[in-house]
């Protein structure tokens, strides 16, 4: 993706569910579980870079030993600055004890971070602050040890206020608003009162303040506690957590907006945001991968006992398909399909755009993402060539000559390495003119196989804001002087905010939002702006359930082709001599491309949950208004 833009959050969970001596045994180490989540977390790394967290729990301590153990990070690498951080502990202890070696339960007992229960996080963080308070896992800490709460999540909810509000309503007060904080704290305050009515009931049954503590931890109803928290989250999520005693879970979002995958066997029960993650660290096939159903919680009981439960009522299914051209990871079997078809799909456009004439057109991609596209895109070049090479030599009537055979089918797609990332370019200064002249060099260009005759052809997986594209891409292709560029991106245009997660909050910083303002001054519309402003403000105090997206209305006025020809215009300046022209990919084909992730918004601005209308209203207020602040 050319433009910068913050990307999803990444989960992982590890339930050990034997002894650490048996890792010790079959392994070599009762570090097994941290291992493995250094690799799940490394590899997720795609999800995150402002900060990663880790935290453990320790199964059946004694009292008076710590059982909880975590550590975050805001390094420029923070995942290997956690691990560093751990490795370095222990060794440490190691050294000082060297009877810890050989013995599990010392190390059980001594060593932090070495536990049965493990959740680890990387973030990419789209509200609040990058400081490490900010970072999960977030811990809720009690003398009772099943009032001890863990969260970590990939997820934005839409009605932060809202629920501030409650916690407020029920007598808490949260010390700060982010919806971290917030979920974390509904959880709590359900855990609370699960825990003492508990408690309460044990007593009237006979047993001590001493025997109520591990026959509370045998009875509490997870699956309870997230049905009477999460019944008012708009938003979507993958929300997981620890209790102290041991139990933990993953809830996922009645829309599925926001993934989830798990794996279990007879060791080891594992939940991470991606599926590939799971097999490439735990040497499992596809098929052992499973996706947590939308609305359930793969919840795991400190015995061990792992069952998937229904907690919210799944919606209709919206999983974000932003998720499969971009955001995870193409080694997944089905996304690397799904990629290669979008960009399969978009060549009928492109042909048409070069007017067939593949001979004189150089096709390239924008790394990395847009990679996997890219090679669909080859592919129906090629059947494109191969059924032009079958009528030629069909319609030479067999009186060819080898030469002229040897000619025609010589003739294939001119395949280049155009763009070329600078990763080592760091913008680093904020003044706008200076840091023009920055983007502008983040990517090279590959010189002398361009000719003033040819066509450029270069696939983008999207154009958000087009600021790279303008600033640094197009001219840089410019320099090499083909007669036409035409940028492809396999992603429709982004017309409207996403408040689940993508840090895409302003309308304004939208390039396809900016070409339909323009269309609109050029066809004397622009009064509909004021209109469509009216029409949310009037909206401002009614509940999320009845308020509607009417900024579609200012889209509908042109058509898709219009907008996609305005922002090869917006992409450009006076400088630019080479005709340029954008394609994007349209709904329908995205749909047909990724048939199990359907959610739309960011495209369409049909939002999955009743809080995302309330998002984009808010958003159009603040353009119209000037106000620079959230939507959500």
């Amino acid at each position: 993706m050319s433009d910068a833009l913050k990307h999803e959050c990444g989960i992982a969970l590890i339930r050990l569910l034997k002894p650490l001596e048996f890792y010790k045994e079959k392994y070599g180490s009762a570090f097994y579980g941290v291992n493995k989540m250094y690799l799940l977390m490394e590899k997720q790394h795609n999800r995150g870079q402002d900060g990663a967290g880790f935290a453990s729990i320790k199964l059946d301590t004694a009292p008076g030993e710590r059982y909880i153990s975590r550590v975050r990070s805001i390094a420029q690498q923070p995942i290997q600055d956690i691990f560093a951080q751990i490795n370095e502990r222990i060794n440490k202890e190691f050294a000082e004890h060297p009877e810890y070696t050989e013995d599990v339960n010392l190390q059980k007992k001594n060593i932090p971070y070495i536990g049965e229960l493990l959740l680890g996080h990387v973030r990419y963080g789209t509200f609040g602050k990058n400081s490490v308070e900010n970072v999960h896992p977030f811990l809720r800490q009690n003398n009772w040890m099943h009032r001890n709460l863990i969260v970590a999540g990939n997820f934005n909810m839409t009605n932060v206020n809202q629920l501030f509000e409650g916690l407020v309503k029920i007598g808490q007060h949260p010390k700060e608003k982010a919806d971290t904080v917030t979920i974390m704290e509904k959880i709590g305050h359900f855990l609370d009162d699960a825990v003492a009515k508990k408690y309460k009931q044990l007593k009237y049954e006979g047993y001590n303040k001493n025997e109520c503590s591990p026959l509370i931890a045998d009875r509490l109803n997870v699956a309870k506690i997230l049905k009477r928290s999460a019944k008012d989250w708009d938003g979507g999520y993958a929300i997981a957590g620890l209790l102290g005693h041991g139990d933990s879970f993953v809830l996922r979002d009645p829309a599925g907006i926001r993934p989830a995958y798990y794996y279990q066997d007879d060791e080891i029960v594992v939940v991470a945001s991606e599926r590939p993650v799971i097999q490439t660290v735990f040497n499992v096939n596809f098929e052992d991968v499973k996706e947590l159903t939308p609305g359930h919680a793969i919840i795991t009981k400190k015995s061990g006992e792992t069952s998937i439960k229904k907690i919210l009522e799944p919606t209709e299914r919206k999983a974000c398909s932003f998720e499969r051209i971009y955001f995870s990871r193409g080694s997944d079997a089905e996304i690397y399909q799904e990629r290669k078809k979008l960009g399969k799909l978009l060549m009928p456009k492109v042909l048409e755009a070069i007017e067939f004439d593949t001979k004189n057109t150089v096709f390239s991609y924008i790394p990395n993402t847009a990679e996997t596209s890219f090679f669909g895109m080859i592919e129906t070049v090629e059947a494109h060539l191969n059924k032009k090479k079958t009528e030629a030599i069909l319609n030479g009537n067999g009186e060819l000559s080898a030469e002229k055979v040897t000619q025609i089918l010589s003739e294939r797609p001119r395949i280049e390495k155009i763009a070329i990332k600078d990763v080592k370019l760091r913008t680093f200064i904020t003044e706008d003119s200076s840091r023009d002249d920055l983007v502008a060099h983040v990517y090279d260009v590959t010189y002398g196989v361009i000719k003033p005759t040819d066509n450029l052809v270069i696939i983008d997986d999207s154009i958000v804001r087009g600021t790279t594209l303008k600033m640094s891409i197009i001219k840089m292709m410019d320099r090499l002087n083909p007669k036409k560029i035409v940028v492809v991106s396999s992603a429709p245009q982004i017309r409207y905010p996403d408040c689940y997660g993508i840090d895409m909050a302003r309308l304004e910083d939208l390039i396809a939002f900016r070409a339909m303002l323009d269309l609109l001054k050029e066809n004397n519309k622009y009064h509909l702006v004021e209109e469509v402003y009216s029409k949310c403000k009037a909206q401002e105090h009614l509940e999320d359930k009845e308020v509607r997206n009417f900024v579609k209305e200012l889209y509908n006025q042109f058509s898709a082709e219009e907008i996609s020809d305005k922002i090869a215009e917006l992409i450009c300046d006076s400088s630019v001599k080479a005709e340029v022209k954008t394609i994007f990919q349209t709904i329908e084909n995205l749909h047909l491309a990724c048939p199990k992730n359907l959610g739309d918004w960011y495209f369409t601005g049909n939002y999955p949950t009743a809080g995302g209308n309330r998002v984009v209203n808010r958003a159009f207020i603040n353009f119209y208004e000037g106000n620079n602040k959230r939507a959500y």
